[in-house]
């Protein structure tokens, strides 16, 4: 097993880490946490992503703040210029996770504006006057926007698992002392959950979760892969995908769960190898590889239910 360490579009992942501080634990540690790395999804039958039926990262982020023994406010809502009155105010208090905004609308990103950008996070450090100033985890320390655009693209209106716009997350407080290693194996009984496919979650008609979004994916590929689709999987689902899988493959094995580890590693592994066939459209390859990696969800939900059952120990 070989551990990554590069970039990759971990925004709310490393926008936490960033709010955590010098206690933070790793990235790989954080995702994990969220319970990304835990399924598969086919929402609406037609957006296929790297994550568990009816995950998003609203839920992960309020996954991994209370695993980390840590509390914050989680606040959305209101007018542009409340809300804006209202992140000026926090950030008098110190840094401020925002979240989810259209990445799209981030101006000081080459080729904005863009149409479907793509949900994002941020830290936001001050609003002087009518400028943000933020840390953007996608390569952007202290950049700034003129408070109206920045708000334009906090509103997420293209966001669709949001029910409210102006989303942020204040007042950090660490409750309890965790360990990493601690933390993991607390989340195991909802990595599990993940994987079994929660029904308490509303899903689009038509969405579908685990080897059964794979396996529809795949038939996808036979039929002919929607542009947007492969443009879509090949600029961020598979890269942050392969990532998520090979970071829990590391967490688990930190634990002592080889056996889960082997499993995830060997996700990642597949995951990873299909960039190259999206990218130059071999599709017979892409299909393959989608086939490979559908059964390999229920074995790791066997190898994570043993586990569990074992309350966490290998």
């Amino acid at each position: 097993m070989s551990g990554y360490i590069g970039s990759g579009p971990y925004c709310f992942t490393n926008s936490l880490a960033m709010m955590l501080g010098p206690k933070a634990p790793s990235p790989s540690v954080i995702e994990t946490l969220t319970g990304s790395p835990f399924g598969a999804q086919l929402i609406a039958g037609s957006l296929p992503l790297f994550d568990p039926y009816g995950w998003d990262p609203d839920l992960g982020l309020d996954a991994a703040v209370e695993l980390l023994g840590v509390r914050c406010e989680r606040t959305d809502g209101g007018t542009p210029d409340e809300a804006l009155h209202r992140l000026r105010a926090a950030c008098a208090d110190g840094p401020v996770l925002v979240g989810p905004v259209d990445m799209g609308l981030l101006l000081y990103h080459p080729g904005t504006p863009v149409a479907d950008g793509g949900d994002h996070f941020v830290q936001v450090l001050a609003v002087v006057g009518d400028t943000v100033l933020l840390h953007d985890p996608h390569g952007h320390p202290y950049a700034t926007l003129p408070t109206a655009d920045f708000v334009a693209a906090w509103e997420a209106k293209s966001v669709t698992y949001t029910d409210a716009p102006f989303v942020m997350r204040t007042g950090f407080v660490r409750e309890r002392d965790v360990t990493a290693a601690e933390a993991l194996r607390e989340s195991l009984p909802g990595a599990l959950r993940w994987l079994d496919g929660r029904d308490d979650l509303a899903m689009p008609p038509g969405s579908l979760g685990g080897a059964a979004a794979v396996e529809a994916l795949a038939s996808q590929v036979v039929e002919g892969l929607a542009p947007g689709t492969r443009a879509m999987l090949a600029g961020f689902g598979v890269r942050v995908g392969a990532r998520r899988l090979g970071d829990a493959a590391a967490c688990m094995d930190l634990i002592g769960l080889s056996d889960c580890a082997a499993v995830l590693d060997e996700q990642s592994r597949i995951l990873g190898g299909l960039q190259h066939p999206l990218v130059t459209g071999d599709d017979p390859a892409l299909e393959k590889g989608l086939r490979r990696l559908a059964p390999t969800y229920a074995t790791l939900r066997a190898e994570l239910s043993a586990a569990v059952g074992r309350g966490g120990l290998s």
